[in-house]
């Protein structure tokens, strides 16, 4: 009788090596990862050289030893792009819905290395209102939707994103990474994160992420107005409806 693994295609043999390698990409040797998919050892051997040629692998010259490569990561930029667009396009209902309620401006923001952007916006209907400007970068220390994000994202991920110096714009900004990261923690036990007037003093902002199917967060939903409206008691009751706009457009995207 065949074993399963020979009634596969190359292509679907070449997939599982490929596969083999997430979520971590440790490195992985020919006879390891023969064993591993029960694949016949100098199949493993040709597939993994088919693989590295075309870029989809690399080979550490030292340990002889496989790890994915910079056409697999092209793809899995391709995917995110993709993904950023469509999160946008998605979200944008939900974002008027919520402004319309709670009564100040909402953004959808997404993280892009240690700035946080600014994807799309509704801007409240008040005389007075917090303006957004569509595509704006802003320091992750002083954007509430950075530290909902950094809040629930993995300790390599956030150590990368606080390696550079922080930016000090007023007396209320944090500067201290240590500050900083005590922060995040308070932030994943609520599961909001506050600007009070850390970066423009009569401004206020909160937020909250948008998990994707693997409970990891790719972006933030946020209320900002000025401070004088946005008392305790309107950040208090805004929490609910500011994590079902959250929990909508993540439904709505992965599942």
């Amino acid at each position: 009788m065949r074993s399963q693994s020979s009634n596969l295609s190359s292509t679907e043999k070449a997939l599982k090596i490929l596969m083999a390698f997430t979520p971590y990409n440790h490195e992985l040797g020919t006879l390891e990862l023969s064993k591993k998919l029960g694949i016949h050892k100098s199949t493993t051997s040709r597939l993994l050289h088919v693989l590295t040629a075309h870029g989809f692998l690399q080979q550490n010259p030292d340990t002889r030893k496989y790890f994915l490569g910079r056409m697999a990561s092209e793809l899995g930029n391709a995917v995110t792009r993709s993904l950023n667009s469509t999160i946008v396009t998605l979200a944008q209902p939900y974002l008027t819905e919520l402004s319309e309620r709670v009564g100040e401006s909402v953004a959808l923001e997404l993280l892009a290395g240690n700035k946080i952007i600014l994807a799309a916006h509704v801007e409240s209907q008040g005389h007075i209102r917090f303006s957004f400007s569509l595509g704006e970068q802003v320091p992750i220390n002083v954007a509430a939707g950075a530290k909902s994000i950094l809040a629930f994202s993995a300790a390599e991920f956030v150590d990368g994103c606080l390696k550079p110096k922080f930016v000090r714009f007023n007396a209320n900004t944090i500067v201290s990474k240590k500050k900083y990261r005590a922060l995040l923690q308070e932030v994943r036990q609520t599961g909001v994160a506050y600007d009070r007037g850390e970066r423009f003093e009569d401004s206020y902002a909160m937020a909250t992420p948008v998990f994707n199917h693997e409970n990891v967060p790719v972006a933030a939903v946020v209320i900002a107005g000025p401070a004088f409206r946005m008392t305790d008691q309107f950040l208090r009751d805004t929490v609910a409806p500011l994590k079902k706009t959250a929990a909508d457009i993540a439904q709505r995207l992965f599942y």
